[in-house]
This record gives C-alpha cells, sequence and structure tokens, in this order.
C-alpha cells in the first residue's frame, strides 16, 4: 500500500466500525506478519511494526546471539552477528534486519487483507460482547428480523442481533416480523460464531425494571421491590416496602388513577398484577399475598414450614385462584407452603380431630385441645411422636408421656379398622346398587319397557287425569 493508502484506510476503518486506531494498526501489522511468513518461510522469527513517519509497515528478521547455533533460521553465531548485522554484538541480543515487502505476491497480499477483515470482525465481536455484557440485567428494545425454530431473532441494532428463545416468551403473545419488542437481556455468551445475546420476556426481573422505568420512586429507592413472582402471561405479584414513612409504596406503583401500573400491564399484554405492601411479619405478609380474598385465621407448622390457611366460606374460591394461581403465587412470594380451607371445612377437621384424640384413653379433653393447638389431627400421629415432644407439649415427664402414646397407638389400631369396614360396607353398598340397576334394566329389556330410575319415576293417579282427555275418548 502506498503511504497515504495505508492511513486513509486505517482511518476509513477505525472510524466506520467505531473500532480503536490502534487496534486496526495491530491487525495490519499482524497481516503484514502474516504475508511475510508466506513468502520467507514460517520458520523465520519476524515481527512487524507501523513507522509512524513513513506511514509504512517495517518488516523485520529477529535472529538471536548464540555461542553454537542449533536454528539457522532464528539464530546467528556471534562472529557471524559482528560481521553482518552488528560489530558489538554480544551473544543474547535479538538482531533485527529489515526484509522488502516487494516480493510479497498476490497470494500473500490476499492472505493479508483476509487476515486484516478477520481482526477487525474479531475486535467488532468483542467490543460487542464487553457492551451488551454490562447491559445483562436491563431492558433493550429491538425489531423482530425472523424465526428460527420458534425462537425469535430480534435486531437490538444494525449489526447486532439477539435471540429470544421459545421458552423465553410468554405464552399466547404473537409477533410479526418487522414488529418492535422489549424484552430483558438475561445472558450474554461468548462462542465461535460472535456473542449470543439472550433475551427474556417471562423473567420477574422484567416486571420489575419496568417498575423502575415507570415509578421515579422505585428507581430512586425510596419504594424498594422486594420480591417478584409470576406466571408469565396470567399474573404477577410484587412485595414493596417503602424507606420513607412519608410515601405509600403501593400508591406509588399504581400511580395516579392506576396510570403506572396500567403502563407495565400494557407491555406485559394483560398480564394482571398485585402489589403487595410487605411486612416483616410473615404471617401478616401471607394475609396480605392472598389479597384480595379475606383471611380469618392461619395455623403455622414450623418444621415443615408451611401454614395453613383458613378463609371464610366464600372466599375460598377467591382465595385459591383460577386453577390454584392466586395460592400459588403467594407462596412463592412468602416463601411458606400454603394450605388453603374453608372455615367449614376447617371445622369438620377439628371435630374430627377432637374425636380420634379423645379416643385415646387417659387423655383428658384439656390436654387433647392442646395436642389439637399444637398441631397434632389425630391418634395416629400422637402414636407416631417422641414421648419427649408429647411431654413437652402437655408440661408432663416422658415416662407419662409413654402410656398416652401406647394407648394412642391402640385407639389408631382401631379407627384403622373401622375405616376398613367402612370402605368395605361401602363398596358392597354400590356394588350391590350396580347389580340392582343392571337387573333392572334386564327386566325392563325383557318386557320391551324402558327403564326408568326410581329416583325420576312418577305415579299417574287418577285424580291427574283431566276431564277434556275423559270426555274426549266418550
Amino acid at each position: 500500500m502506498q503511504q497515504p493508502e495505508l492511513l486513509r484506510v486505517i482511518d476509513q476503518v477505525s472510524k466506520e466500525k467505531g473500532i480503536d486506531r490502534q487496534l486496526v494498526i495491530e491487525a495490519v501489522e499482524e497481516a503484514m506478519k502474516s504475508a511475510a511468513r508466506k513468502t520467507y518461510g514460517n520458520d523465520l522469527n519476524i515481527e512487524a511494526k507501523f513507522n509512524p513517519e513513513t506511514a509504512e509497515i517495517d518488516i523485520y528478521e529477529i535472529r538471536t546471539v548464540v555461542a553454537e547455533v542449533e536454528n539457522p533460521d532464528t539464530e546467528v553465531t556471534l562472529e557471524g552477528a559482528r560481521e553482518r548485522y552488528d560489530p558489538e554484538s554480544q551473544i543474547g541480543d535479538e538482531l533485527l534486519s529489515k526484509l522488502e515487502t516487494a516480493p510479497f505476491g498476490r497470494i500473500a497480499a490476499q492472505a493479508a487483507k483476509q487476515n486484516i477483515v478477520q481482526k477487525v470482525r474479531d475486535y467488532e465481536r468483542a467490543m460487542i460482547f464487553n457492551e451488551f455484557k454490562q447491559h445483562e440485567g436491563t431492558i433493550q428494545s429491538g425489531i423482530v428480523m425472523r424465526f428460527e425454530r420458534r425462537n425469535l431473532v430480534v435486531q437490538l441494532r444494525p449489526n447486532v442481533d439477539a435471540i429470544l428463545p421459545e421458552r423465553e416468551q410468554i405464552p399466547r403473545e404473537r409477533y410479526r416480523q418487522g414488529d418492535r419488542i422489549r424484552a430483558l437481556i438475561v445472558r450474554v455468551d461468548e462462542n465461535a460464531r460472535g456473542p449470543q445475546i439472550v433475551l427474556s420476556r417471562t423473567n420477574p426481573d422484567l416486571v420489575k425494571k419496568l417498575f423502575e422505568q415507570e415509578v421515579p420512586e422505585v428507581y430512586e429507592g425510596i419504594v424498594e421491590i422486594k420480591d417478584v413472582v409470576r406466571e408469565p402471561g396470567g399474573r404477577a405479584k410484587i412485595a414493596v416496602v417503602s424507606h420513607n414513612s412519608d410515601v405509600d409504596p403501593v400508591g406509588a406503583c399504581v400511580g395516579m388513577r392506576g396510570s403506572r401500573v396500567q403502563a407495565v400491564v400494557q407491555e406485559l399484554r394483560g398480564e394482571r398484577i398485585d402489589i403487595v405492601p410487605w411486612t416483616p411479619d410473615e404471617t401478616e405478609f401471607v394475609c396480605r399475598a392472598l389479597s384480595p380474598a379475606k383471611v380469618s385465621r392461619i395455623v403455622i407448622d414450623e418444621g415443615d414450614h408451611s401454614m395453613e390457611v383458613i378463609v371464610p366460606d366464600d372466599q375460598l374460591s377467591l382465595a385459591i385462584g383460577r386453577k390454584g394461581q392466586n395460592v400459588r403465587l403467594g407462596g412463592k412470594l412468602t416463601g411458606w407452603k400454603l394450605d388453603v380451607h374453608s372455615e367449614s371445612e376447617y371445622e369438620r377437621w377439628q371435630r374430627e380431630s377432637r374425636r380420634s384424640l379423645r379416643r385415646v384413653e387417659g387423655l383428658s379433653d384439656l390436654r387433647a385441645e392442646l395436642l389439637l393447638a399444637e398441631g397434632y389431627k389425630s391418634a395416629g400421629e400422637l402414636a407416631g411422636s417422641a414421648a419427649e415432644e408429647i411431654a413437652d407439649v402437655l408440661e408432663i415427664t416422658p415416662e407419662e408421656a409413654e402410656p398416652l402414646i401406647a394407648s394412642a397407638r391402640i385407639a389408631d389400631e382401631i379407627e384403622r379398622r373401622e375405616k376398613i369396614v367402612a370402605r368395605i360396607a361401602r363398596a358392597v353398598s354400590e356394588a350391590a346398587e350396580t347389580m340392582l340397576g343392571r337387573a333392572r334394566d334386564a327386566a325392563a329389556a325383557r318386557s320391551g319397557v324402558e327403564s326408568t330410575p326410581a329416583s325420576e319415576a312418577v305415579e299417574l293417579k287418577p285424580a291427574e287425569v283431566e276431564p277434556a282427555e275423559v270426555g274426549a275418548e266418550g
């Protein structure tokens, strides 16, 4: 390349690709080094340097001064060095001799060009990777370019594509080529084909970042989003807390006439969002998480890290939600395993539990209530407990608890046998009813009369026949 041309190419590539000028110079040096090796041989130790004064690439052969030459391509004796290169050479010196670039042939020049293109491409990829690696966890906007095996290829900017995998797409969301889409960058990987930017529309952090964009108090840290759980496309719950007593966290997220939360809902294509005020009181937090349902009482099982939530009968379906969505999300948000029951169902279980515990010989009503309050629901649970645990609940000694556990085993065995008998009786009754129905159908078939279920049979009395019908026959 002539002097002005080389400078022009370096400056042009640096400007068009947005790459540092020094990186482009290094790419040119590497390309010229590659071309020199193709011309002079790969065994030589060759170095290429850009000369800013002449605006040319100088090619040098490097030889090391040694006492005895083992590699004639890269080494030279002390006598040879002083004779051919530098009279003051010493053993261990590295001597550079300039090579002519004129012998570079067409093939070498083409290789140099390819090397420059590849280096520039590698620098571009590295720049894209480093830039978007810093943007992990942020929302980016792009245009849907094409579909690849149900994955969306999204152009974030010219020559920078990202992928929205099928598993990261909101169910029932549909896009066409050219549609604009906003998604969260969840991962930036580096592979042989360049940086791979992975997007998500289902990640809970997408909801959090959308609120940061819509709610200044969240962005500034006055209102903190403690956690987000969601079933993409259906419903989401977020727990919020205010670090300023004058700021209502729920009101800040909702906005004037719901403008802020509606902006997030629209971006998520109608996904419902419940905003729950966070509190360190876990039982109160569970009650809030199951909103809009009202909670009557909560029974905590610390060992199983679960809670039994009791709600009024007319609130049961509201607490559970469509296909269990409300209680499922409430459990994820609070970190507790939640079992929701109606008051009538809970009272029925309580009666059955009292009846079972009171069958234990030697167990007073008061002690039965104490065990019931601690979560013991049957004689069987009492029978499977350690004496130390029972003693701790009833404030007795383990020796006094042993007879109660033994009695509980007997009561549990009696209950088990009664249940077996009841199941057998029920099965026999159902079988008998089935056989009776079949016999009725068979009899009706023989007589040519269609069988009528007993529940639907109506006896026709003479008084029910209208006179007009009788007179008509006469």
